[in-house]
C-alpha cells in the first residue's frame, strides 16, 4: 500500500508539487494532488509558483536548442545511456585459463628479444633434439630384425617400357665409379641407386644410350658420363661406339667419343674414331675425333718408354708405333681432313695432331 492510499499532508504533497507542474506523475498521483489542493491554499499557492516558473523557462530561449536543434547529439545520449545499461544488466564474461598467457604478453611487449629468444630455440632444437630423436631411432632400428629379400633383376619388357625420370649423381666416398641414382617410371615408379659396376644399373645406361630415338638429349648425355668409368667393359664399349655412330645429336656423339678415350687403344674403339673423322658431318665431332686418337697415341708412346727405362738392357727397335697399321691409318686419315676437310679448324686442327704424333713414313 502506497503513501497516497493513507491520509495525506502537506509534507507529503509539496515534494510532487513541482512534478505535477511538469506532467511528470501517475494517474493515482495526480487524483491525490488535485484533492489535496481543493483543501490546501497553501499547496495551490506553491503550485501556482511552480507552474509560473515552468512557463518562464519554457518561453525562454534554450541554448541547448541553438546548439543542437536536431537532437541528434540528445539520440546519441540516449543511446549510449541504453547501451550501458545493457552492459550492466548482461552476467559476467567468465576468462578462460590460457596456458602461457604470460608468455605471449611478454613477446608481444619486447619484440626484438622475442625473435632473439625463438632462433635461439630453433637452433637447440636443430643441433641437439633432432640428432637425439634420430640417434634414438636407430637404436630401435638396431634391435629389431629385418627381413631383406634380393629385388629381381630388370627384366627386357619393363626396359622397353620404362621412362627416365632424372639422373642424380650423389657424392661418393671412394675414387673408383661414381654413384648413380636412376629415377625410373616403368609399370610402377623406381628408383634405382649404385654405380655403374652394378649389373642393372649397367644395364638400363647402356639400354638409354643404345635407344637414343626414345630418351631426352640430356639424359643420354647424363648415362655417357656415368658409364664413362667404365669404357673398358665389354657391353659399355659397344654401347658407347654405337651411340658414336649412330646418335642424332652431335652432342652426345662427342660425349660418346670423350667417354671413349680411355679405351682408345683398342681396335674397335680406334675403328670408330676413324669413322667420324671420315664419315661424321659435325666439325666438333670431327675434332674431338682427333683430340681422342691423339691423346691415345701419345699415352701408348709414353708407356713404351716407361718399359724401356724400367728394362735398360733390353734392346727395343726405335719407333714402334709405325709398326701398327692402325697408326698408320690414323695418319692417313688425319694427312686426308688438313687437305680435304670443309672446315678450316678441323684442317688447322689435323695438322697440329701430325705435328704432336711426329715424323712418320706412311707407306
Amino acid at each position: 500500500m502506497s503513501a497516497f492510499e493513507k491520509s495525506v499532508n502537506c509534507k507529503d504533497i509539496a515534494p510532487l508539487l513541482v512534478f505535477y507542474a511538469c506532467d511528470e506523475v501517475s494517474d493515482r498521483e495526480r487524483k491525490q494532488i488535485e484533492a489535496h489542493i481543493a483543501n490546501c491554499a497553501a499547496c495551490g499557492a506553491q503550485l501556482s509558483e511552480e507552474c509560473d516558473l515552468q512557463e518562464a523557462m519554457v518561453a525562454a530561449p534554450q541554448p541547448a536548442d541553438e546548439l543542437d536543434s536536431s537532437g541528434i547529439l540528445l539520440s546519441q545520449c540516449r543511446s549510449e545511456l541504453a547501451e550501458a545499461l545493457d552492459d550492466l544488466s548482461a552476467p559476467p564474461i567468465q576468462e578462460h585459463w590460457r596456458p602461457f598467457g604470460w608468455l605471449r604478453r611478454g613477446m608481444a611487449l619486447r619484440p626484438a628479444w622475442s625473435g632473439a629468444l625463438l632462433v635461439l630455440l630453433g637452433i637447440v632444437v636443430g643441433t641437439q633434439v633432432l640428432p637425439w630423436l634420430q640417434n634414438g631411432n636407430n637404436r630401435n632400428a638396431n634391435g629389431q630384425a629385418m627381413n631383406v629379400m634380393a629385388k629381381p633383376p630388370l627384366t627386357d619388357d619393363q626396359l622397353s617400357k620404362m621412362v627416365v625420370g632424372g639422373i642424380n649423381f650423389p657424392p661418393s666416398s671412394g675414387s673408383g665409379s661414381p654413384d648413380v641414382q636412376l629415377q625410373l617410371s616403368a609399370e610402377q615408379p623406381l628408383v634405382l641407386s649404385g654405380n655403374v659396376q652394378d649389373s642393372d644399373m649397367r644395364r638400363v645406361l647402356t639400354y638409354v644410350v643404345e635407344n637414343g630415338e626414345r630418351f631426352d638429349a640430356g639424359v643420354r648425355l647424363d648415362c655417357l658420363e656415368a658409364l664413362k668409368a667404365a669404357s673398358r667393359d665389354q657391353q659399355v664399349r659397344q654401347a658407347l661406339i654405337a651411340a658414336a655412330r649412330k646418335d642424332q645429336n652431335p652432342a652426345v656423339r662427342m660425349k660418346a667419343l670423350e667417354s671413349l678415350r680411355e679405351a682408345a687403344s683398342d681396335d674397335d674403339v680406334r675403328q670408330a674414331l676413324l669413322d667420324a673423322l671420315q664419315h661424321d658431318g659435325n666439325p666438333g665431332v670431327r675434332v674431338e675425333a682427333v683430340n681422342v686418337l691423339v691423346g691415345s697415341l701419345q699415352h701408348r708412346e709414353s708407356e713404351e718408354m716407361a718399359s724401356e727405362a724400367a728394362d735398360a738392357t733390353r734392346v727395343v727397335k726405335p719407333g714402334p708405333v709405325e709398326e701398327d697399321p692402325s697408326v698408320e691409318r690414323v695418319v692417313r686419315a688425319l694427312e686426308q681432313l688438313q687437305h680435304r676437310d670443309p672446315s678450316r679448324y678441323v684442317r688447322l686442327r689435323s695438322a697440329a695432331a701430325l705435328r704432336q704424333i711426329g715424323p712418320r713414313e706412311v707407306q
